[in-house]
């Protein structure tokens, strides 16, 4: 990650942490950069970076001003992008599932060892909504309520940088989520399969057993690869098919 992408992360959580609003100003460069732990060619590279996409405002001889809260962030520099990528060329979303892998085994890997028990109620709640909202037929709702898991075994890290990155990551995490949702869990065995799976990651974390926990995860997201990248084939394969059938009719 570029130096800069680190401060925009410090910042947000600053703005977050201070409740600060859109059309506020931000502290005098100096007091900023004491207040990150960063340098101050850092710190412009970071503003220089949010000004060009439109989430902060400098004024010469004003200061910078917030124009998008940090929760419009991620949407505009993180998921717009990626999305339309994905949309383009579907298998983008593999790519998304990659990060997941190094990103998600290491949040649970520390909500083992860390988790409070109303981290772990919250883990357990969300798994609730998912099966809830599933035996409801709800595909959109259960994806939600499974971003929202993820989510909540990454705040169970108390690791500021990772749950920063995977907050900034949930919209996107939340569309793959879905798209995974619709080819993976239309077999009811392949949903009574990933719950189990989502079990075993939520059991790790109660047992405070950090490995399991790593495993666990990386297991989840691995199959949903693996079984989504099989499905595409199937459907290519049937798709060839039908393609030589036309051919051969003619």
């Amino acid at each position: 990650m570029r130096i800069s992408d680190q401060v925009v992360m410090k910042l947000q959580a600053l703005i977050e942490q201070r409740q600060m609003k859109k059309g506020d100003r931000l502290p005098a460069e100096r007091q900023l950069a004491t207040s990150l732990g960063v340098s101050r060619p850092s710190l412009r590279e970071a503003i220089q970076q949010l000004n060009s996409q439109g989430v902060l405002s400098s004024r010469r001889g004003d200061g910078t001003y917030i124009q998008q809260l940090p929760e419009q962030w991620s949407q505009q520099l993180i998921v717009n992008p990626i999305s339309n990528l994905i949309e383009e060329d579907p298998l983008y979303r593999f790519d998304v599932q990659e990060a997941r892998l190094l990103l998600e085994g290491g949040t649970a890997w520390y909500a083992a060892l860390r988790s409070t028990s109303e981290d772990r109620a919250k883990i357990h709640h969300y798994f609730d909504e998912i099966s809830r909202h599933q035996n409801a037929g709800d595909s959109a709702q259960a994806a939600v309520a499974d971003a929202e898991f993820h989510l909540a075994i990454a705040e169970a890290s108390h690791n500021i940088v990772l749950i920063q990155m995977m907050r900034g990551l949930f919209d996107l995490l939340q569309y793959n989520v879905l798209l995974g949702r619709k080819k993976v869990y239309n077999d009811p065995v392949n949903g009574d399969l990933l719950s189990e799976q989502h079990f075993q990651v939520m059991d790790a974390i109660d047992r405070k057993d950090p490995e399991a926990a790593r495993q666990a995860v990386c297991g989840h997201i691995e199959f949903v690869i693996n079984h989504v990248r099989a499905l595409d084939e199937d459907e290519a394969r049937q798709k060839r098919a039908t393609r030589l059938t036309r051919v051969d009719s003619k």
